[in-house]
């Protein structure tokens, strides 16, 4: 396993590294850094995975929460050169046992239909009670 730390902080260069990770996504790529500053800003709960030796962010995830009730996991991605080397993994159990949302009574995400393999192994469920995902968009 690589030498890594975990920040709840970013620094200048982080949010800079951040705005081109979301630039490689395609959920995120139309993402501006003012909004990005904004989003972590208002964010609950936001992580980012630094590589110690070149001090390079090759991961990231946020959350939003009520601390109570429920958690909404969003932006769960790593740099593309370190996918399928278990930052993903890293990401999901740090957020998963993280003392702000550990107790909250449901935890919820979205992800696309090649994905709901993955989260399943963290016990995540398309079993939702019936509800329906819905949109407004402004």
């Amino acid at each position: 396993m690589m030498n890594y730390s975990i920040v709840e902080k970013l620094s200048e260069n982080q949010f800079i590294e951040l705005h081109s990770l979301f630039k490689n996504e395609w959920w995120t790529q139309h993402r501006e850094l003012v909004e990005i500053r904004k989003m972590v800003d208002n964010s609950s709960l936001v992580i980012g995975l630094i590589q110690n030796e070149t001090k390079e962010l090759i991961g990231f995830a946020r959350v939003i929460t009520d601390a109570v009730y429920r958690a909404f996991i969003f932006d769960v991605m790593t740099k593309e050169t370190y996918r399928n080397s278990g930052i993903g993994n890293i990401l999901m159990n740090y957020l998963l046992e993280h003392p702000f949302i550990r107790e909250v009574e449901r935890i919820e995400l979205y992800c696309p239909d090649r994905l709901v393999g993955y989260y399943e192994k963290f016990g995540f469920s398309k079993d939702v009670n019936g509800s329906n995902l819905m949109r407004l968009r402004i």
